[in-house]
């Protein structure tokens, strides 16, 4: 297995997912199983292909999936801060990433101006509440 950050720390015996949602599969038709499941793995085919992003939203907004949400298949360091925007809190690196430099993406940038599933709040709404 690759290696595995959950929730920023380096994670040596992960669990396997109980789910692996591919981004072409019919999330609906998972749905009712959901609550059940510790691990979701939602599956990132290409560097860029986005449509797990998107997956990772529903699962948290829609479905309300409250579990381990994992990033797998081509998830390399540049992708750390927007996965964990959009809901992700586990991501296994595809080989080759250095773990120690992939757990450092996460402080390449202090905020994110935009409401993301993290933050609801944009920036400039955070700046200006009293």
């Amino acid at each position: 297995m690759a290696n595995l950050i959950r929730n920023r720390q380096i994670v040596a015996q992960p669990s396997p997912p109980e789910l692996t949602l591919d981004p072409a599969g019919d999330l609906a038709a998972v749905a009712e199983r959901l609550a059940g499941l510790r691990v979701v793995a939602v599956t990132f085919p290409k560097f860029g292909d986005g449509r797990g992003y998107s997956i990772g939203r529903l699962l948290r907004e829609h479905h309300g999936y409250k579990g381990e949400l994992r990033a797998v298949g081509e998830v390399a360091r540049d992708h750390l801060q927007l996965l964990a925007q959009c809901s992700f809190d586990a991501f296994e690196l595809r080989a080759g990433e250095d773990v120690e430099d992939a757990l450092a993406a996460f402080d390449d940038l202090s905020d994110a101006y935009q409401a993301s599933a993290a933050q609801p709040q944009p920036l400039f709404r955070r700046r200006d509440a009293p």
